[in-house]
C-alpha cells in the first residue's frame, strides 16, 4: 500500500493546531509526547529519495538519495518517512500517530479539498456576481429612441498621400466622402472636416453624419441667401482608415494615429491650394484649419494631435467628440496608455491654467464632448466629462438626452448613426462654420455661444440670453381696445388663439425691484414663438417705455401700430424673445416617451434679475382666425418655485424622499437634492397626481426634467408617473474639476404641471438597491480583474509559510480554505479601514499641504490624482465595497482554481493515454531519471531563441503567453507523476506548479491587450516593433522560473530569517493590487516578475553556485568522459 512521503518531518506547534484534531482526541496526547522526540530534519532537495522497507520503518533513519525527478518508488513498499530518531519503538506505539500525521499531510496536499465554508463563500460570491450582472443587463435601462439613418455613400481614396508625406502610408489611408445623388465631385470646395474613428472603428462610420451634412446644405442652406452670406458652404468630410486598430489598448498606437493625422491635416489643407483639386469660389481665403470630429478613442486622438511635435499651430480650432473617454483611460493594462493620458491631460490643464492667453497654445481651441448616457455600456459616460480639462469658456460636456429634439440616450455605436442626433450635430457644425475667415470658423467666443445654443437646453446658466443683448427692433403702439394690462402677480392663461381681427396684446408688468434671488418669469406653450420673420400664432416681447434708458440707436424697424392699422398713444420699445425660447418634449395624455415624433413645446424662462431694464412682457396673439392651442405665462417667487431638500445617503437609503406639492404652486416647481450626485446609485421616482379640480380640461400632462450641471445632463419624462433616475455626476476614479470647486451641485427635478388644475402632486424618490448593483460593473470592471490577484497573493503567502515550517506545500484549495478562516478576513477588514482613512485624509488640509509641498505649489493647486487610490472615491459611505469585492474575488478565485484543476486533470488523463501508446525504450529510460521532456541542450536553445526574439521581434507579452503554455504542460506532467508515484515530494511539486500557474493566469489578462494589438499589426503587414515592449527584464525572471520548474526542481524550504522576504513580497503584492491596481494595473505584471526573480534565487540557493553544479546543463565530450577515473 502506497503512502505519500513529506519533504520533511518538521512540524511547528502552530501548524499542528491548524491540523484538525477534533476528530481524534485520543491521539492528541500521544502526538504531543512523540513530538518531543522528533529531531529537526535537515533541509534536503526535492530530488532526494528516502527509502525504507515496511519492516525497517520503525528502526532505521530515512536515507537521502541524489536521484533525479521523479523519485523512485518500490511499489507497495514506498511509505511515508518517519521523523522519529533511531530509538526503537514498538509498532503499537508508533503506527497510530504516524498514520494520523500521514492522513493530515495528505489532506493538506489534496488539490480537490473543499470545506463547507469554502462552498458557502463561493455560493455567496456567485449570488452577488449574478445579481450585479443581472442588474447591469436588465434593470434601470433607459428607453432607446434612435431612428435609423440612410445614405448613398461614395469614398475617394487619396493614393498620393504616400510615404513622401508620412511613414504610416502603408498602414493607414485617407478618404474623402461624397454623397451619391447630391455631390459626387471629388474636388474640394467647402469647409474641411476630418473624422477620426475610435477603437476598432471603421472609416465608413462617418457616412450618416456626412450624408446629412450634404443633404442639409443642398436642401436648406443653399437656398438661404442669408446663410450663404454668413459664410455657410458645404462640408468636405475626410475620414481615416486605421484598419480597425485597437487604439484603446495601446498607448503607442494612439500616438502613431495622432502623428499620422497631423500629417493628413497638412495634406488636406494643401489640397485647397491646388487649382486642379479645388473648386473654391474666387475671393475666399484658403483654409488654414480643419474641424475635427472624433468618435470614442478618436476624440482622445484628436486632443493628442495638439500635443504632438509635428502639429502645425492653429490648424485645429474646433473639436467635437462623441462618447470619448477624456478624463481617464478605459483600461490601465498598458503603461504607454497611462503615460499618454497623463501627458495629454496635463498639457491641456496647464495650457488653460496659464495666466496670459498669449501663453496658452489652446486659447483658440473649442472642445465639445457629447456622451450617450446610460445606454453606453462600452465606457462610463462620465469619462466623457471635460470638467477636469477645459474651462467652461472653451468647452463643455452634454448628454444626448439633453440635446433639443433628440431627447434620448444612445449606445456607443448608435451615437454615430442616430438620425435625430446627426441632424442636431450637423446644424451645430454649420452654426460655427464661416468660410469667409481663414480659420473656416467663427471666433472662439462666438463659437462656444453657437454650440451652447444648439446643443444645450437653454436653461443652463452658461447659456446667454440673446434677446437681452440686442437692440430693440419692434415699436409697439398700444390701443386700449386690443390691449389688456394684467395686474401684478396675475397668471396669463390662453386656451385658444385669435378670433378677433386685431392682434391681442397681453401686457404683464414686471415686478418692481428688488427681486428675490431665484425669482423667474416662465412661459409655456404648445406653439412655436414667432421670431418676427414668420406670421406666427404667438409672440413674446420684452418691452420698455420708448426710448429706454441709455438708448441711443435708431428707432425700431418694426412699427406694430402701423402694421395693425390702429391709432395709439402708448409706445413701447420691444425685443423679440423667440431666440431665447427652449424646446421641451410635448407632454399630453397620449405621450409615451420624450423622443416621440410630435411637435415640441416652447418654453421661455428669465431670471427677474436679467429683466431690470424692462417694464413689461408683452404676449401677442397674432392669429386673426381662431386657432387651437394654449399658453401659460407667470411670474414666480423663489420660495414658491424652488424647494431644497437636504438628505444624506443614509436617509435616502433607509427612508427615501417624499414631498407633497400643494395646490396653488407655480407652473414650474423645482426640487433640488444636493446629496443625489453619485453615479453609484439608481433611484425609482414615483409621481402621483390627484384629479384636476378645475372644470376646464387639463392643458398638458405633467412633464418632469431631471438634470445636473457640469456635465450638462438632462432627461425628460413626459406624461409622467415616474421613472428611473440615474445621474452621471461624481464617479469613482474621476479627477476633480479644473476650477477646484465641488464636482456636482446634485440632482434637480423640474416639474411642469397645469396650474389651472389646482391639484396636489406627490413625489417619491427611493433608492433602487438591486438596480444600483449594476452600476458597479461599469465603474469597477478593472477591480474584478485585479482584486483576485490580492486573494491569490495571500493564498500563495500561506502556502510558502506552511511549507517553510513543515515541508508540506499544501494545495491551493486547502490554503484558500485556511485563508478564508484566518488571514483573508483580517486583510479585508484592514483594507476597509484603510479605504475609510484614505477617503477622509484625501479631503483634509494635511493632504493638500503634502501635495503642495511635494510639487512646490500652493495649497489651492488641484490634485488631479486624488481619486487614484483604492475605491477611487472620497466618500467614506462606500466602505462596504471593499468586503463586497473581497467576497466576490474569493469566490471567483475558487471557481477559477477548480476550473484550472479540471483542465489539468483532463490534460493529464490525455497525456497519460498518449504516453502509454507512444512509449518507447529510450523514453522509458529517460522517464525514470528525468522529469523534463527535453534535454538540457534543447532547453537552452529554445530559451535563448525566445529571449532573442523578445529583444528583436516579438513583444514580451507574447513570450508570457508561451510561458503560460509551458507552465500548463509542467503542471500536467507534475500531476501525472504525482498520481503515478503517490509520494509527498511529487504532490508538493504539483501543488507548487499549480499555484504558480494560477498566479500567471490571473496576470495574463493584463498582457492580452498589447498582444492583440501586435497580432493585429501583423495582420495588416505592419512589422515596426514597439520599443517599450522589447524589455528583456520584463519577462526574464518569468522565463527562468518557468524553466526551473519545467525540469522538476522543487523550490527549497527556507528556515532562516530570509523566509520573511517571501512573506513581505507576497503581502506587498497583495497590498499594491488593492491600493493601486485599478489605476496602474500594468505594474502588477512587473510585481509578479519581481516575485518570480526572488523564487528563482531561492531555487539557486539549493546548493553552491559552482561550475560543477551548472555543468550538468552543458554537454560533455566523450574524451572528457573517458578521462574521468572511477572511484574505488
Amino acid at each position: 500500500m502506497r503512502r505519500r512521503p513529506s519533504g520533511s518531518g518538521e512540524d511547528e506547534s502552530s501548524v499542528k493546531t491548524a491540523i484538525s484534531t477534533a476528530n481524534a482526541p485520543d491521539r492528541l496526547d500521544k502526538s504531543r509526547e512523540m513530538a518531543k522526540d522528533m529531531p529537526r530534519a535537515a533541509k534536503q532537495p526535492l530530488k532526494a529519495q528516502e527509502r525504507r522497507t515496511s519492516k525497517e520503518c520503525s528502526t532505521e533513519r530515512a536515507q537521502d538519495a541524489t536521484t533525479a525527478w521523479p523519485p523512485k518508488t518500490t511499489g507497495e513498499h514506498a511509505r511515508e518517512p518517519d521523523s522519529l530518531d533511531g530509538h526503537v519503538r514498538s509498532k503499537e506505539t508508533m503506527e497510530p500517530t504516524t498514520e494520523y500525521y500521514r492522513k493530515q499531510r495528505a489532506r493538506l496536499r489534496g488539490p480537490w479539498s473543499c470545506s463547507l465554508l469554502t462552498l458557502a463563500t463561493t455560493a455567496c460570491s456567485v449570488v452577488l456576481l449574478a445579481t450585479i450582472v443581472r442588474s447591469f443587463y436588465s434593470l434601470q435601462l433607459d428607453p432607446k429612441g434612435c431612428a435609423m439613418s440612410y445614405m448613398m455613400p461614395a469614398f475617394a481614396r487619396f493614393s498620393d498621400f504616400d510615404t513622401e508625406h508620412t511613414r504610416f502610408a502603408s498602414k493607414y489611408s485617407l478618404y474623402l466622402y461624397r454623397e451619391g445623388g447630391v455631390d459626387e465631385d471629388t474636388r474640394v470646395k467647402g469647409i474641411p472636416v476630418i473624422f477620426i474613428p475610435g477603437n476598432a472603428g471603421s472609416y465608413k462610420q462617418v457616412r450618416p453624419i456626412a450624408a446629412e451634412a450634404a443633404h442639409y446644405f443642398q436642401d436648406v442652406l443653399r437656398e438661404d441667401l442669408a446663410a450663404v452670406g454668413n459664410g455657410k458652404r458645404p462640408l468636405d468630410f475626410f475620414t481615416v482608415d486605421f484598419n480597425e486598430e485597437l487604439s484603446a489598448f495601446h498607448g503607442q498606437t494612439l500616438l502613431d494615429q495622432a502623428e499620422y493625422l497631423n500629417e493628413a491635416v497638412a495634406y488636406i489643407l494643401a489640397l485647397y491650394h491646388n487649382p486642379h483639386r479645388s473648386l473654391r469660389e474666387p475671393g475666399l481665403p484658403d483654409p488654414k484649419s480643419v474641424i475635427v470630429l472624433g468618435h470614442s478613442m478618436g476624440g482622445v486622438v484628436a486632443r493628442t494631435m495638439l500635443r504632438m511635435p509635428n502639429y502645425q499651430e492653429h490648424t485645429i480650432n474646433t473639436i467635437i467628440t462623441l462618447s470619448a473617454p477624456h478624463a481617464r483611460a478605459a483600461i490601465s493594462f498598458d503603461a504607454d496608455m497611462v503615460a499618454a493620458y497623463h501627458d495629454i491631460n496635463t498639457f491641456w490643464r496647464e495650457s488653460y491654467s496659464a495666466l496670459s492667453p498669449s501663453k496658452n497654445p489652446l486659447s483658440d481651441v473649442t472642445l465639445v464632448s457629447v456622451a450617450g448616457g446610460g445606454l453606453d455600456t462600452m465606457i462610463p459616460s462620465e469619462y466623457s466629462s471635460l470638467t477636469s480639462l477645459v474651462p467652461d469658456t472653451h468647452g463643455f460636456t452634454v448628454f444626448t438626452s439633453a440635446i433639443p429634439c433628440v431627447w434620448t440616450g444612445m449606445d456607443h455605436l448608435a451615437i454615430m448613426w442616430c438620425d435625430q442626433f446627426r441632424k442636431a450635430l450637423v446644424k451645430a457644425i454649420f452654426d460655427v462654420a464661416d468660410v469667409r475667415r481663414a480659420s473656416q470658423t467663427l471666433e472662439q467666443s462666438e463659437r462656444i455661444k453657437a454650440l451652447r445654443k444648439r446643443l444645450l437646453t437653454g436653461m443652463e446658466s452658461v447659456v446667454e440670453k440673446a434677446a437681452l443683448e440686442r437692440e430693440p427692433i419692434t415699436f409697439l403702439t398700444l390701443e386700449h381696445a386690443s390691449t389688456s394690462i394684467m395686474s401684478h402677480g396675475e397668471r396669463l392663461v390662453l386656451r385658444s388663439f385669435g378670433g378677433s381681427r386685431k392682434a391681442d396684446v397681453h401686457l404683464m408688468p414686471i415686478p418692481a425691484q428688488p427681486f428675490a434671488e431665484g425669482s423667474k418669469f416662465t412661459m409655456l406653450t404648445d406653439q412655436s414663438l414667432d421670431a418676427g420673420e414668420d406670421n406666427g400664432t404667438i409672440a413674446a416681447l420684452l418691452c420698455s417705455v420708448f426710448p429706454p434708458p441709455g438708448y441711443s440707436g435708431s428707432p425700431p424697424a418694426m412699427d406694430m401700430d402701423a402694421a395693425l392699422h390702429t391709432p395709439g398713444s402708448t409706445r413701447l420699445a420691444c425685443k423679440n424673445a423667440a431666440s431665447d425660447a427652449s424646446s421641451l418634449p410635448a407632454s399630453t395624455n397620449e405621450s409615451v416617451n420624450a423622443f416621440d415624433d410630435v411637435p415640441p413645446f416652447s418654453y421661455l424662462q428669465y431670471d427677474l434679475s436679467d429683466l431690470h431694464d424692462y417694464q413689461f412682457i408683452a404676449i401677442v396673439e397674432q392669429s386673426a382666425e381662431q386657432t387651437p392651442g394654449w399658453a401659460i405665462a407667470e411670474f414666480s417667487a423663489a420660495k414658491d418655485a424652488s424647494i431644497k431638500i437636504s438628505k444624506g445617503h443614509h436617509q435616502l437609503l433607509l427612508n427615501g424622499l417624499r414631498r407633497k406639492l400643494l395646490p396653488g404652486r407655480p407652473m414650474m416647481t423645482e426640487l433640488k437634492i444636493p446629496e443625489v450626485h453619485s453615479t453609484m446609485f439608481a433611484y425609482n421616482l414615483h409621481v402621483e397626481r390627484c384629479s384636476c379640480d378645475s372644470e376646464e380640461h387639463e392643458l398638458f400632462s405633467p412633464l418632469l426634467r431631471q438634470y445636473i450641471q457640469e456635465p450638462y445632463e438632462s432627461k425628460y419624462f413626459v406624461n409622467t408617473q415616474g421613472g428611473n433616475i440615474n445621474v452621471h455626476g461624481i464617479s469613482p476614479y474621476m479627477p476633480p474639476p479644473l476650477s477646484g470647486k465641488g464636482a456636482s451641485e446634485g440632482l434637480s427635478l423640474q416639474l411642469w404641471s397645469d396650474p389651472t388644475c389646482n391639484s396636489t402632486v406627490k413625489v417619491t424618490l427611493t433608492v433602487d438597491v438591486v438596480g444600483s448593483a449594476g452600476k458597479l460593473l461599469m465603474r469597477y470592471r478593472t477591480v474584478l480583474a485585479v482584486f483576485p490577484l490580492l486573494v491569490v497573493a495571500i493564498v500563495l503567502r500561506k502556502q510558502f509559510k506552511v511549507y517553510d515550517a513543515t515541508g508540506v506545500f499544501m494545495s491551493f484549495s486547502q490554503s484558500m480554505d485556511q485563508c478564508i478562516r484566518t488571514s483573508l478576513p483580517a486583510v479585508v477588514a484592514a483594507l476597509t479601514f484603510l479605504s475609510i482613512a484614505l477617503s477622509k485624509a484625501t479631503q483634509g488640509p494635511w493632504a493638500r499641504w503634502c501635495f503642495s509641498q511635494s510639487l512646490g505649489t500652493t495649497e489651492n493647486t488641484v490634485d488631479f490624482t486624488i481619486n487614484d487610490l483604492m475605491l477611487g472615491t472620497g466618500d467614506p459611505f462606500f466602505w462596504f465595497l471593499v468586503p463586497l469585492f473581497g467576497i466576490i474575488s474569493v469566490g471567483v478565485c475558487i471557481a477559477a482554481n477548480y476550473f484550472v484543476l479540471t483542465i489539468t486533470e483532463l490534460l493529464a488523463f490525455i497525456y497519460g493515454r498518449v504516453a502509454a501508446l507512444a512509449l518507447r525504450a529510450d523514453d522509458a529510460r529517460r522517464g525514470a531519471t528525468s522529469f523534463a521532456m527535453t534535454t538540457p541542450q534543447q532547453r537552452i536553445i529554445t530559451t535563448g531563441v525566445l529571449l532573442l526574439m523578445v529583444i528583436t521581434v516579438i513583444p514580451y507579452q507574447f513570450a508570457y503567453i508561451v510561458l503560460c503554455i509551458v507552465q500548463i504542460a509542467t503542471c500536467v506532467r507534475a500531476l501525472r507523476v504525482a498520481r503515478d508515484s503517490s509520494t509527498g515530494q511529487s504532490y508538493n511539486f504539483y501543488n507548487y506548479t499549480h499555484s504558480m500557474l494560477v498566479l500567471m493566469l490571473w496576470i495574463l489578462p493584463i498582457n492580452m491587450p498589447v498582444l492583440v494589438v501586435w497580432i493585429h499589426n501583423l495582420a495588416v503587414h505592419w512589422l515596426t516593433p514597439f520599443s517599450t515592449h522589447h524589455n528583456l527584464l520584463s519577462v526574464l525572471p518569468y522565463v527562468l522560473l518557468v524553466e526551473m520548474m519545467s525540469t522538476g526542481n522543487m523550490v527549497p524550504r527556507i528556515t532562516s530569517r530570509t523566509r520573511y522576504v517571501t512573506n513581505i513580497l507576497m503581502f506587498g503584492f497583495a497590498l499594491y493590487a488593492a491600493v493601486y491596481g485599478v489605476t496602474y494595473a500594468y505594474r502588477l505584471h512587473h510585481m509578479g516578475n519581481a516575485l518570480c526573480a526572488w523564487l528563482f534565487l531561492i531555487h539557486l540557493s539549493n546548493g553552491p553556485l559552482s561550475l560543477a553544479k551548472l555543468a550538468q546543463y552543458f554537454p560533455r565530450s566523450r574524451s572528457e568522459g573517458r578521462n574521468v577515473k572511477k572511484r574505488p
